[in-house]
């Protein structure tokens, strides 16, 4: 009884692992998308009924942030964007991701500087993860 308790133990530890390996990978998608404003890539990670709350508090829908997402990121106005601290937590078929970006831009001829951090919320359907909400929030 005790060899299966624990071979449970491995096997169920080594498929957190596999789904952290799996989450760290689609995050890092997340932020390469962000920064060559890919739609045609972004669309497969987001799931049909997502939702973004934005640092303001706005909560947009699917559709309007993909229309943002499609001119978000400019090269020529930032400075710099990188992404650091992620941690994933997985609970069964649901998981977070949390990171922070920090970042340099220029708006109207003024740098600005500052970090957010995200949590994304993920569902895993039929194997395969999905982005379902996203939350950003100025650090201070």
């Amino acid at each position: 009884m005790i060899a299966q308790t624990n071979f449970s133990t491995q096997t169920m530890t080594n498929k957190i692992n596999e789904d952290v390996a799996q989450l760290s990978a689609l995050n890092a998608q997340f932020i390469q998308d962000f920064l060559h404003n890919d739609t045609v890539a972004h669309n497969k990670i987001i799931y049909k009924d997502f939702v973004c709350i934005l640092t303001n508090g706005t909560v947009i829908n699917r559709d309007d942030y993909m229309k943002g997402w499609s001119h978000g990121y400019d090269p020529s106005l930032y400075k710099s964007f990188t992404m650091q601290n992620e941690f994933i937590r997985v609970f069964g078929a649901t998981a977070l991701v949390r990171a922070e970006t920090p970042y340099t831009y220029i708006d109207n001829g003024k740098e600005i500087s500052g970090t957010t951090i995200y949590t994304d919320t993920y569902i895993k359907i039929d194997g395969r993860w999905w982005c379902v909400q996203a939350q950003l929030t100025s650090k201070k």
